[in-house]
């Protein structure tokens, strides 16, 4: 049965990368339920680090594990994408006012969006034209305290259900592991990467396999308006993001190589 929102209210789909029992979704259900009807389609384990995976070899099984007034419950055994996909397509009555996935527990700042499973869902909810944010805390604990994160998380999406947000563009918000935040600063991406390691091992039976390993390297530490630096300052960032991957100033470029 397709869920349906209250009549007034607006309708919030909220998923999350690190399943359906983690800390920073409860937190975040537990502020959003305040603010509309809230629907859970939340993966039934942890999906970390499968950006924008979808299932295709398997079937997708959805059960519904809470319901009470303004909030029900969905796990998933697929990725953060095919809960966000299994919502609107399926267990939705009506498309979602807003799509929120979160806390994340960990940084999805600079290059890690590209990796993240939360910042994944955030991106399918834009594709399906719906207003959407990706909520992340730079503290991997699953005993993280979410308090302070919660609060600047209610700021941006009581702005985003009042204004919305321009098609093809969802929010990236992080939040430092630092106590009291000095508030939260409308930056850019900083430019980053993995510094990789693979650790090589044997298993029991004399096969070798692998570890990924591996230290996040700000390539431009000395950058005021990235998110690596407000984040290191104390602040949380928000970066607009956008479905449009073109590199527009490259393609006068192209076209000049006559191909």
């Amino acid at each position: 049965m397709m869920q349906k929102a209250s009549d007034g209210k607006p309708l919030i789909l909220v998923t999350n990368d690190d399943g359906i029992k983690a800390g920073g979704l409860v937190a975040l259900v537990n502020m959003l339920t305040e603010l509309g009807d809230v629907v859970v389609v939340a993966p039934n384990q942890s999906y970390s680090g499968m950006s924008h995976a979808i299932t295709v070899n398997h079937p997708l099984y959805a059960k519904k594990v809470r319901e009470k007034k303004h909030l029900t419950v969905y796990k998933v055994n697929g990725t953060p994408v095919d809960c966000v996909k299994l919502a609107i397509n399926q267990l939705l009555e009506k498309k979602p006012d807003l799509v929120v996935s979160g806390i994340n527990h960990g940084s999805n700042s600079s290059i890690s969006l590209h990796y993240s499973g939360t910042l994944g869902a955030a991106r399918e909810g834009a594709l399906s034209q719906v207003p959407s944010i990706g909520l992340s805390l730079l503290d991997y604990s699953y005993e993280a305290d979410f308090s302070e994160a919660v609060v600047y998380a209610r700021k941006v999406v009581e702005k985003v259900l009042q204004n919305g947000l321009p098609a093809g563009s969802y929010l990236n918000v992080n939040v430092p592991e630092v106590s009291p935040l000095k508030g939260l600063k409308v930056v850019r991406q900083a430019n980053g990467k993995w510094v990789e390691d693979f650790i090589e091992r044997t298993d029991p039976r004399g096969r070798t396999y692998y570890w990924l390993t591996g230290r996040f390297e700000n390539l431009e530490p000395d950058a005021t308006d990235t998110d690596e630096y407000a984040l290191s300052q104390g602040y949380v960032s928000l970066v607009p993001c956008h479905l449009d991957s073109t590199d527009h100033e490259l393609i006068p470029q192209l076209k000049e190589y006559e191909l």
